[in-house]
């Protein structure tokens, strides 16, 4: 915005002076940029600018500066027009002589068509298809494009003529699911916060595998896997039942990330069933929200099922065996380390996993201060104590690798085809 001044009562230097120095009251008004130029020509004629002296001619640039809001720089500029031509006119505008454009209507048309033909492409992919055009395929009109750099073909993507042809294209709008709490557990000690995941076991020839689902609870990292032959709420929903009722402990919160086989309305009513109080989410950016049962996703379920492709018809011995003998043996006869929290000389804190820490997580629930409040009714110690001692570690695992070998041979044989 210029802003300017009725300046009726500015007929001398000395006044001007008084104006600048503030003792000089004036009223003010808004003119355009032609009345800004106007005026200043019509000052430096008042004034004879080209006679005065340094010291005046500062006091009236200073002047011209003030009333019309322009900057220094400006008021020179058009002073020095003023002195050359006798009057001050607007510059601006495209150049008496504008750039020769390189790149033509129709050839925005052909990036255009090319785009629609291969499904827009990468600029340097474009680039390419539009060099072998013209040098490979001899196609004339392909010409210039076969010169054109990436940038250039990305402004040309930009322009009006090329949108018209393509349309416009809106980027993805988030949509807002609300469905669980977006944060970070706090179990602050307590057994009960799971955390979900599910492991996809491949696909082969178009053949979906079938999935698994990882239940991780955070303090105690008891961990129940179950299969699923597909992951919709068909197949999800049973095991998932099954899994948080295998735990002997009462499942207080249940955590998962933002995959929408989890966050969604038959999940939530599945919970609210089983008076599971808190349903949360994983925050953006912070990956250490999920990152327990995304660890057990690599050195459990990875470790003991690989990552072959397994069809979805085979869901059924899968889940009997990751239920009745790989999730005892990882909660009964498999140790794992557990963080102590030490604060160090800046005053963070850190975790520490020392040897003297590392239990079964059986163990680990039995260490919690009044641990037997946890338990559900109808379960305790007693009870556990003859799953847990009824076979050693050795034998737990030796029992588990031989139903595995099994399963996986009956599984390779049932796939072979017959001779």
């Amino acid at each position: 915005m210029i802003v300017t001044l009725k300046t009726q009562g500015l007929q001398t230097l000395e006044q001007i002076r008084a104006f600048l120095e503030g003792t000089q009251p004036l009223d003010f008004r808004v003119p355009g940029r032609e009345g800004a130029y106007d005026f200043i020509v019509r000052q430096l004629r008042r004034f004879g600018y080209a006679g005065l002296g340094k010291a005046d001619k500062g006091l009236v640039r200073c002047y011209l500066k003030k009333v019309t809001g322009l900057s220094r720089a400006q008021v020179t500029r058009l002073i020095a027009q003023f002195g050359k031509n006798g009057r001050i006119r607007d510059r601006r505008g495209p150049p008496a002589k504008p750039f020769a454009r390189r790149y033509t209507p129709a050839d925005v048309r052909l990036l255009a068509e090319v785009d629609a033909l291969h499904g827009t492409l990468s600029g340097p992919a474009t680039r390419k298809l539009c060099e072998r055009a013209w040098r490979v395929f001899g196609e004339a009109c392909f010409e210039r494009l076969a010169g054109i750099s990436n940038g250039h073909l990305y402004n040309l993507r930009r322009s009006k003529s090329y949108r018209r042809q393509r349309g416009d294209v809106d980027k993805t709008r988030p949509v807002q699911v609300r469905i669980g709490e977006r944060r970070k557990p706090r179990p602050e000690g307590r057994p009960g916060f799971l955390r979900v995941d599910s492991v996809h076991q491949g696909d082969q020839d178009g053949i979906k595998g079938l999935y698994h689902i990882n239940l991780v609870d955070e303090v105690t990292q008891f961990q129940f896997v179950g299969s699923v032959e597909r992951i919709s709420e068909r197949f999800l929903l049973p095991v998932l039942a099954a899994l948080i009722a295998a735990f002997p402990f009462l499942v207080t919160g249940f955590h998962a990330d933002n995959g929408s086989e989890y966050i969604n309305h038959r999940v939530a009513a599945l919970l609210e069933k089983l008076c599971i109080q808190e349903f949360t989410k994983s925050r953006a950016r912070r990956t250490n929200d999920n990152a327990l049962v995304e660890s057990k996703n690599g050195s459990v379920v990875r470790k003991h099922l690989g990552y072959a492709h397994i069809p979805g018809r085979f869901a059924h011995q899968l889940n009997e065996f990751t239920q009745n003998l790989l999730s005892p043996y990882l909660n009964f006869h498999r140790p794992c380390f557990f963080p102590a929290e030490v604060v160090d000389d800046k005053g963070r804190v850190r975790k520490r996993y020392r040897y003297e820490q590392m239990m079964t997580p059986y163990d680990k629930l039995k260490s919690l201060p009044q641990a037997s409040l946890y338990l559900k009714p109808g379960t305790n110690f007693e009870q556990l104590d003859a799953i847990a001692y009824a076979m050693s570690d050795n034998e737990a695992a030796r029992r588990l690798n031989q139903a595995r070998a099994q399963l996986f041979h009956s599984i390779n044989k049932a796939q072979q085809p017959a001779a």
